[in-house]
């Protein structure tokens, strides 16, 4: 059995869903941090080695905090960062911090939790990969998303892939291959065995690979994968605003909660 850190919080089956997915969350986030800093609310995450990584130096909040204070005790903790992060775990804290944090500067995203309700799918062609098969396409990907980024960025964000499987006991790469082998698309799974908890995150497809099928081929993969490892409660996160949460819609998944993201810089 994995040790927790004091004050760690540690999801429970028996849980509402979206305190479960939350302590979920925040369990992984501090256990994938080369290191962390108690903030009021909540705590900061820092990795030196992936500094150009918002997701891996952040702040999450993810319990009561006052709106007003946040964005000082965001300075505070993220003050010598190019880039600030704040993850707001609970909606309705979201929604009080969202206007406070707007007049500080930061853009605000939500997005859905979506807790899969549908029949597990067959495995079907996608397999585990490892982080080598996915550097190539990976950067590819990062370069389209971000064609300003310099070459150092790029390889912060294809390598802190590592760093995630600190982040649960179970972690892996699921990827599909196109005919001439590489990974046409891929996603992370990790799962909490002992709750029997588990997230699919960052499904990508190669720009030369889309419409294809291999995101559905992804998808079923992770979540066969997840069920045979125990997992009877499996979660994603899609931006509101964006359309892949019509097609996570289509294929099983249900919003249940909402979370919240600040960004600046």
């Amino acid at each position: 059995m994995r040790a927790t850190s004091p004050g760690t919080p540690t999801a429970r089956p028996d849980e509402p869903p979206i305190q479960r997915v939350n302590a979920f969350l925040s369990d992984f986030a501090r256990r994938q941090a080369a290191h962390t800093a108690a903030v009021p609310g909540g705590f900061a995450v820092y990795d030196d080695a992936f500094a150009q990584s918002r997701a891996n130096n952040q702040v999450l909040i993810d319990a009561a905090v006052d709106p007003e204070a946040l964005p000082a005790l965001a300075e505070e903790a993220l003050g010598h960062l190019p880039h600030r992060l704040i993850s707001v775990l609970d909606d309705d804290t979201g929604k009080a911090c969202a206007e406070p944090l707007i007049r500080a500067g930061y853009t605000h995203s939500t997005y859905l939790v979506m807790l899969h309700t549908g029949p597990v799918p067959d495995a079907g062609p996608a397999q585990e990969v490892d982080l080598d098969a996915l550097r190539g396409p990976l950067a590819r990907r990062w370069r389209g998303f971000l064609p300003d980024a310099d070459d150092e960025v790029v390889r912060q964000l294809v390598d802190r892939r590592e760093a995630r499987r600190r982040g649960a006991d179970i972690v892996r790469f699921v990827g599909a291959r196109a005919g001439t082998g590489e990974v046409a698309s891929w996603a992370d799974l990790y799962v909490d065995p002992a709750t029997g908890t588990a997230q699919i995150e960052d499904l990508i497809t190669s720009e030369a690979h889309l419409g294809r099928g291999y995101a559905d081929a992804v998808l079923a993969g992770a979540l066969h994968l997840a069920a045979a490892h125990g997992s009877d409660f499996r979660f994603l996160t899609a931006d509101a605003a964006d359309w892949p949460r019509h097609w996570y819609e289509r294929r099983g998944f249900a919003v249940i909660g909402h979370s919240h993201a600040f960004e600046r810089g």
